[in-house]
C-alpha cells in the first residue's frame, strides 16, 4: 500500500478492532464502498487496522479511531463531517475532483447554484488574488467547493466594483470579498462557508468554533408548535436576515432542537424555549437578563454583548475546569445507572468494595500490630523480672555456699590447733 497508494486516490478508514465507534461505522463504510464502486468513482475505498500497521498510521498522523482520510498524491485530507454514507461520499467526490472547478456557461452556473447552498467563485484572470484563492482552496476543500467563472457567466443581478474578485453566493444573495474590511482571505472564507441561519447540532457547533464567531441560538423543541417556540425561532431568523451587515462578522445565528446538549455544555439546566449566545473559543455564554419579546430586544441584547455590558458566564478558568470534571463524572455515573443499573452496580460497586476491604485490612492490621507489640512488651518485662529474681536467689545461694565453705575452714583450723595442743 505504501509503495502503490500514490497511483490512485484512496479513501481510508483507520480503525482499531476494540473501538466501539469503529464497529458502529463499519456497516456505513461498507455502504460507502459499494456506492462509490457502483457510481464508477475513481476513488478506492479501503480500511486499515491502525493497531497492526502502527507505522503507517503514525505516518499519516492518526491520533484517534476511527480516522477517515482521503489520500491524493502527497496530500492527506482529514474528514471531520458526520459519519453518514451521503456526507462521506460527498466529501470524497469533492476532494478527489479538481481543486478549482470552472463554470463555462450561465446554464451550468445556475445548475451549480441550485445544488449548493454556499458557493465560492473567483472571477477574473491571472492575479495574486487567484494564487491566494488556489492556496486557500487546497486547505479548505474539505469543507466546501471552489469555482471560477468569467464575468459574463454571472447572473444579471450581480455587479462587481472591480476585477479580479472573490464572491460567495448564499442566503439568496451574494457578498464580495473586501480585503480591507474582511481581512485575510482564508479567514473570510472560513467564516462565510456557513449559511447565515443554521439548524445547529453538536457537530455544527464544534465546526463553528473555527470561525471565531459568537453563536446566537434559539433553544426550542421542534416538535412543539406553540407560539413561544415559534416566536423565538422567528426572531433569530429575522435578525440573521435583516441585520446581516451589522452582525455577520461577529455572529452566527441558528436554532437547536432540545436542551440536552446545551445543558451538558453549560453545566446548567436551561428551561426551553430560551435564547443563549455561546462563545465557543473560551466556553463563555450569555443569557438575556429579560424576556426577549421582539427583534428589537434581540438586537439590544447582541449590542450589549458587543459593548461588554452583558454579563458573561462560564469560561475556561480553573474553577470552571474543576466544575466540569465533577459535572462530567456525575453525568457519567447517572447515565450508566439509568441505562443499566446492574452494570452500574458492578462498575462502581466492585471497585468501592475492593477499596473498602483494603482500608479495613490496613486499619485492622495496625490495631493487631499494636496489641501484639503491647503483649510482647509485657512478656519481655515479665521475663526480666523473673531473670532478676533468679539472680537474687543465686546470689543468696552463693552467700550460703561461701558461709558453708568458711565454716568448714574454721573447723579444720580448730582441729589443727587441738592437735598442736596435744
Amino acid at each position: 500500500f505504501k509503495e502503490n497508494r500514490k497511483d490512485d486516490i484512496w479513501l481510508v478508514d483507520f480503525y482499531a478492532p476494540w473501538c466501539g465507534h469503529c464497529k458502529k461505522l463499519e456497516p456505513v463504510w461498507n455502504e460507502v464502498g459499494i456506492e462509490m464502486r457502483n457510481m464508477g468513482s475513481p476513488v478506492k475505498v479501503g480500511k486499515m487496522d491502525a493497531t497492526s500497521f502502527s507505522s503507517i498510521a503514525s505516518e499519516f498522523g492518526v491520533r484517534g479511531y476511527p480516522t477517515i482520510k482521503l489520500l491524493k498524491g502527497d496530500l492527506a485530507y482529514n474528514y471531520r463531517g458526520p459519519r453518514t454514507k451521503d456526507d462521506i461520499i460527498e466529501f470524497a467526490n469533492r476532494v478527489a475532483g479538481p481543486l478549482i472547478r470552472p463554470l463555462p456557461s450561465q446554464h451550468l452556473f445556475e445548475h451549480v447554484q441550485k445544488r449548493h447552498r454556499v458557493l465560492f467563485v473567483y472571477v477574473g484572470g491571472e492575479s495574486p488574488l487567484k494564487e491566494k484563492y488556489i492556496e486557500v482552496a487546497s486547505e479548505l476543500i474539505v469543507y466546501t467547493y471552489f469555482f471560477s467563472a468569467s464575468e459574463d457567466v454571472l447572473p444579471e443581478y450581480v455587479t462587481l466594483p472591480e476585477l479580479p474578485a472573490v464572491m460567495v453566493f448564499k442566503d439568496g444573495t451574494y457578498f464580495v470579498y473586501d480585503e480591507y474590511e474582511d481581512g485575510d482571505l482564508s479567514s473570510w472564507i472560513n467564516r462565510e462557508r456557513f449559511q447565515g441561519y443554521l439548524h445547529v447540532d453538536g457537530f455544527t457547533l464544534y465546526e463553528l468554533g473555527d470561525t471565531g464567531k459568537l453563536v446566537a441560538i434559539a433553544v426550542i423543541d421542534d416538535k412543539n408548535s406553540s407560539v413561544e417556540h415559534t416566536r423565538l425561532k422567528t426572531i433569530i431568523q429575522e435578525v440573521a436576515r435583516d441585520y446581516r451587515d451589522h452582525f455577520h462578522r461577529d455572529f452566527q445565528f441558528g436554532h437547536m432542537d432540545g436542551n440536552d446538549y446545551i445543558n451538558s455544555l453549560l453545566m446548567d439546566d436551561l428551561t426551553i424555549p430560551t435564547i443563549v449566545v455561546l462563545n465557543t473559543s473560551n466556553q463563555q455564554y450569555f443569557l438575556p437578563d429579560r424576556h426577549i419579546e421582539s427583534t428589537e430586544d434581540m438586537v439590544q441584547f447582541i449590542n450589549n454583548i458587543l459593548d461588554g455590558t452583558a454579563e458573561a458566564q462560564g469560561g475556561d478558568g480553573l474553577l470552571q475546569r474543576i466544575k466540569r470534571i465533577i459535572y462530567d463524572a456525575k453525568s457519567t455515573i447517572v447515565s450508566v445507572f439509568k441505562s443499566s443499573p446492574l452494570l452500574g452496580c458492578f462498575l462502581f460497586g466492585l471497585p468501592l468494595g475492593v477499596i473498602s476491604i483494603m482500608c479495613y485490612g490496613i486499619c485492622t492490621a495496625d490495631t493487631e500490630g499494636e496489641v501484639f507489640e503491647h503483649e510482647g512488651a509485657k512478656k519481655e518485662s515479665g521475663d526480666r523480672e523473673l531473670t532478676d529474681e533468679g539472680s537474687e536467689e543465686e546470689r543468696e545461694e552463693e552467700k550460703n555456699g561461701k558461709y558453708t565453705e568458711l565454716s568448714d575452714g574454721e573447723l579444720k583450723q580448730k582441729d589443727v590447733m587441738e592437735k598442736k595442743k596435744d
